[in-house]
């Protein structure tokens, strides 16, 4: 195999591969890209056996062929060539290395055989359809902070994506919970969608899928099966196992009855958390909110470093209120929210807490109280 690739179509389609591999593995093969050169495209493959990446770059293809080297050693390398360089791969199967060459600079790599390499087996997909980037990477980019760490329950440890009744007919929706926070994220029902089954995408998935929606004019093909999820580009497919586990019913920790309303600028709200946050131990990181007629304050108060105060106007009618938050938990709602206010709707100072953005119903998180 011999090709010559930009540096910058390489860097692009090394970075997504490495991204993906495992580095701690105990199968050598894992830590590698699988480079197949074909016509006039190149397509770096990369797997950790959950998730399974496909690069494709334009290159110009002298012999045609493939090869496995390690993806961490390619990024590095491609990194750190001068910008606009033109790299030539040479893979020679006699002596099982891979030369990468760009101007005075040349590099000798240890390659695995190519047969070693494992692909992930192409399932049938009940359900094909097409979806905008910025709609897919508003529902993942504003659930994603609600995703579980804890491996216990680790059914929680994704994004569900389903598709769901709404006032307003059915809609592709997107939840995340771990039990303290939750974030419900609606978005039209694209065509071809309303069979799909509902599926819990993990959180490494999610992760890398936010670099497949950084173009808003791109158009994201989205296959789904029951144990699997694909999303595609013209360039990049990400197929990725979906977690096997039945997300909960989610809507009973939805409050319905909350009216105490509360109508505050978001990102004063978020800077005021943040500065009163400031004192507090980080263990318990709570912040006190004390609502009275059109006004707030945050107040934290940690006996081993001090105490921190802060008013706020607001727009608030009902009875006085004093209830406590995480402020992590706070800071990450409030920053969700693209539109000037945000509305927080509470009930008492011991039931979860719902907030939206402005009057737009189809983002909802809900935050747990805590006692302070």
């Amino acid at each position: 195999m011999k090709i010559s690739i930009e540096r910058a179509a390489l860097l692009k389609a090394v970075s997504q591969a490495q991204s993906v591999v495992e580095r701690r593995n105990t199968i050598p093969i894992l830590a590698n890209v699988l480079i197949e050169a074909e016509g006039s495209d190149v397509t770096f493959r990369a797997t950790d056996l959950d998730i399974e990446i496909v690069d494709k770059a334009p290159a110009q293809v002298e012999r045609a062929g493939a090869t496995t080297v390690s993806a961490t050693t390619l990024h590095e390398i491609v990194r750190k060539l001068p910008d606009g360089a033109l790299v030539t791969l040479t893979a020679d199967s006699a002596t099982g290395r891979l030369t990468v060459d760009a101007g005075r600079s040349n590099f000798s790599l240890a390659t695995l055989p190519k047969e070693d390499f494992p692909i992930m087996a192409s399932s049938e997909y009940d359900t094909n359809f097409s979806a905008n980037a910025p709609v897919l990477r508003r529902l993942f980019d504003k659930s994603k902070f609600a995703i579980s760490t804890e491996e216990t329950r680790y059914y929680l440890n994704g994004v569900y994506m389903h598709v769901a009744e709404a006032d307003g007919g059915r809609v592709l929706r997107c939840v995340a919970t771990d039990g303290h926070r939750l974030a419900r994220i609606d978005a039209d029902l694209p065509d071809g969608a309303a069979e799909m089954p509902g599926v819990i995408v993990p959180r490494k998935t999610v992760g890398e899928l936010r670099k497949l929606l950084e173009d808003d004019e791109m158009k994201i093909a989205v296959s789904v099966s029951e144990t699997k999820v694909r999303f595609a580009t013209p360039d990049i497919t990400l197929t990725s196992k979906v977690i096997d586990g039945t997300f909960p019913d989610y809507t009973r920790v939805i409050p319905q009855g909350n009216t105490r309303k509360l109508e505050v600028d978001a990102a004063d709200f978020a800077q005021a958390v943040d500065r009163v946050a400031t004192v507090s131990s980080e263990r318990s990181r709570a912040v006190k909110l004390q609502l009275d007629e059109d006004r707030l304050i945050l107040s934290v108060n940690a006996p081993d470093s001090g105490a921190a105060e802060e008013e706020l106007a607001v727009a608030y009618a009902d009875e006085r209120l004093e209830i406590g938050f995480n402020a992590k938990y706070l800071l990450e709602i409030a920053s969700q929210v693209d539109r000037e206010n945000a509305v927080f709707l509470f009930n008492s100072s011991g039931d979860p807490t719902l907030m939206r953005e402005g009057n737009d119903q189809s983002a909802v998180y809900v935050v747990m109280p805590m006692r302070v």
